[in-house]
């Protein structure tokens, strides 16, 4: 799993500042946080939080402006 979200980051990072048309870090050095996903209710928490990151990270100044705000579990 560790490889896998290493290659993710690591592409998108590459497509992201090429599109900005800048250098320099994109993703945090911390890694990542995985979570098993327990039960269906659990489901619209999660997203909720995940949909979120934007916003406490500072990218958007509204949930609205976030593209991916409205994914099918909220």
């Amino acid at each position: 799993m560790s490889k896998a979200v290493q290659g993710v980051k690591s592409v998108s990072a590459r497509h992201i500042n090429r599109r900005l048309g800048r250098k320099g870090t994109v993703w945090q050095d911390d890694g990542f946080h995985d979570h098993a996903v327990r039960r269906d209710e659990d489901l619209p928490a999660i997203a909720r939080y995940i949909v979120a990151n934007p916003l406490r990270a500072g990218l958007v100044r509204k949930l609205g402006d976030y593209p991916l705000w409205d994914a099918v579990w909220l």
